[in-house]
């Protein structure tokens, strides 16, 4: 067997070149490239002409299905509850477990940030705010390579708990790469039964740009959506970009990301295997660990070469730390907190004796997880938060997958006749300075 070695980028922030080398190794550009941008226009374009016809067309060219219909393509309820019941009882406690942890904890979220709200001002007028959920959400999951369960019950379930009335999935289930002539691709049962326990209204075996445009522009057969949310490949994020506007979407996804900020208390196998687990997604990810201490970086390191051989997908891993991976050496732990704000990554460790001490001084991250035990890996699967995050550094201005994400939110005006009489004349004034007449008499009459 062929050694795989990973070793990445060692910096010091006391170093003259740090800066560059630093901003180098942080740069990804999210340009998607100028074939597959014109790949999918070119079929958004056809499934909006064309509707079931083109959604079948390219099933059978890239996921090897030859569906006589897209009706045939829908996963019933009967089967979603067949392939739950069909579980390894482990699989289906772990499943439930997970699900009751994420739906309890956007149940919180509703509370918190989700009510409608009014009150009256001295003139007896009314202002408040109306919230209510979105009438239809359509949820991506990755499928093909691998099945992501846990991409269902992060997309699904705050939706469900939105209140949002119908969800719509569509997961991609191609057939095996020798076989050209399925009538069905190969469903995953986690997958069906993980739609099942969120409450999946209808269940589409169809992925790639040509599902996210049935979904944005509706077919014969599957229903238009008011909201795209999941992630997938570049013809995926290339489509939902292309079609934001006709619908509404949750982000863009980048590669996906971890900074581990460590003190040197923590075991450092414990660390590395935390930057193999962002590694492992693909090669564009990135991991890297800031810390003030350089004997402790040198442990790292040291596990790293001992559990990289141990691990299925090591190629990837390797490829990803020697890329794009970093072990930053920091004068303190202060400069590495102001350092984290700057990457704001997706996923952040607070790898300290004290996590809470450091907390305050981070402002920027998709998630923050404090303490040694705190694995990212918990966050993916069943802690209870959304592991739908922003990544290159979009969490400055982004937050994770939420309840609110599936609301929306009206005014509510209910003006006084004391109130129109006390505005009307303010109304007008401006109105009357921005040349738009109709806009000062309108409320003049009211006077």
């Amino acid at each position: 067997m062929e050694t795989v070695i990973a070793k990445p980028l060692r910096l010091s922030t006391a170093d003259a070149g740090f800066e560059d080398a630093f901003t180098a190794r942080l740069h990804w550009s999210a340009d998607a490239d100028k074939a597959i941008e014109s790949r999918v226009a070119e079929i958004l374009h056809d499934v909006r002409q064309r509707g079931d016809a083109a959604v079948l067309d390219y099933t059978r060219r890239f996921d090897r299905v030859h569906a006589s219909s897209v009706a045939s393509l829908e996963v019933s309820q009967a089967e979603l509850k067949q392939a739950f019941d069909g579980l390894p009882a482990t699989q289906r406690d772990a499943l439930c477990f997970a699900a009751q942890r994420v739906r309890g904890y956007h149940e919180a979220q509703k509370v918190a940030c989700g009510q409608s709200w009014s009150f009256r001002d001295a003139d007896g007028s009314l202002l408040g705010q109306k919230v209510t959920a979105l009438d239809s959400v359509g949820i991506y999951v990755p499928g093909g390579k691998a099945a992501y369960p846990s991409s269902v019950l992060m997309n699904a379930l705050p939706a469900q708990v939105a209140g949002v009335a119908s969800i719509v999935m569509v997961v991609p289930t191609p057939a095996p790469p020798k076989q050209q002539d399925a009538t069905r691709g190969e469903r995953n049962p986690l997958v069906l039964a993980a739609a099942h326990v969120c409450g999946v209204t209808r269940v589409f075996t169809v992925g790639g740009a040509q599902a996210v445009g049935a979904l944005a522009f509706g077919t014969q057969t599957m229903p238009k959506v008011d909201k795209i949310t999941g992630p997938g490949n570049a013809y995926v994020a290339a489509a939902k970009r292309r079609v934001f506007g006709t619908v509404g979407i949750d982000m863009i996804a980048g590669p996906s990301e971890i900074l581990v900020l460590a003190d040197g208390s923590t075991a450092p196998d414990w660390v590395a295997m935390d930057l193999f687990s962002q590694a492992e997604h693909d090669e564009l990810a990135q991991s890297i660990l800031l810390c003030p201490n350089a004997e402790y970086i040198d442990q790292v390191q040291a596990a790293i070469d001992q559990l990289l051989p141990t691990m299925p997908r090591r190629e990837v891993i390797a490829a990803s730390l020697n890329g794009r991976g970093a072990l930053v050496l920091t004068r303190t732990m202060e400069e590495a907190c102001a350092l984290s704000n700057r990457i704001a990554p997706e996923h952040l460790e607070v790898s300290s004796l004290d996590p809470m001490r450091w907390e305050p001084l981070l402002r920027h991250a998709g998630a923050i997880f404090l303490g040694a035990f705190s694995s990212e890996s918990l966050g993916d699967y069943c802690a209870g938060p959304n592991h739908v995050l922003p990544t290159g550094a979009t969490a400055r201005f982004s937050s994770p997958l939420g309840v609110y994400d599936f609301q929306k939110r009206s005014s509510l005006i209910d003006i006084s006749p004391r109130g129109a009489r006390k505005l009307g004349p303010v109304a007008a004034e401006l109105a009357r300075a921005e040349g738009f007449i109709a806009h000062a008499r309108a409320a003049e009459m009211r006077l």
